[in-house]
């Protein structure tokens, strides 16, 4: 079944829609401001899921954990990322707070298979790049004072 959303996830990342977000996420990484309020928008997007540790939850996380990595880049913090993928997220980011959607979100159950699709897709182009900003994470969390000084 995840096969299938990432399948057409890629179908819809290549919709003149989805382009056109992919075009104004370019425009939001020089804007660290409206960056934040996108964040903050597709954070309370996030949060409404309501899924108990189902495939909408992965997928939650997974989006939750790029919002982290993209407060970090903005911070200068974290840059161990290319700004491609960082444009690709935002895009789907967008796509996902904006009402103008390929599949539209008021139609029953239908709507929001575009977004999770689109989600899918992400999550298996972006996979590695999680992986490595989970790490960065974990290792800049870890107390190194509790083993000594290296």
């Amino acid at each position: 079944m995840i096969n299938d959303w990432i399948h057409k996830g890629l179908k819809y990342s290549q919709n003149p829609i989805f382009k056109k977000f992919l075009g104004k996420s370019g425009r939001l990484l020089g804007k660290p401001a409206k960056l934040g309020l996108l964040l903050t928008s597709a954070y309370s997007k996030l949060v409404d899921v309501d899924s108990n540790k189902s495939s909408f939850e992965q997928l939650k996380e997974f989006m939750m954990t790029f919002i982290r990595l993209v407060k970090f880049y903005i911070n200068g913090d974290y840059r161990n990322v290319s700004r491609k993928s960082l444009m690709i997220g935002v895009a789907v980011l967008l796509y996902l707070v904006t009402p103008l959607d390929i599949i539209p979100d008021f139609i029953p159950v239908i709507g929001l298979l575009d977004d999770l699709s689109l989600m899918a897709w992400f999550i298996d182009a972006f996979q590695t790049e999680i992986n490595k900003f989970r790490q960065w994470e974990a290792d800049t969390n870890f107390d190194h004072t509790r083993i000594g000084s290296l």
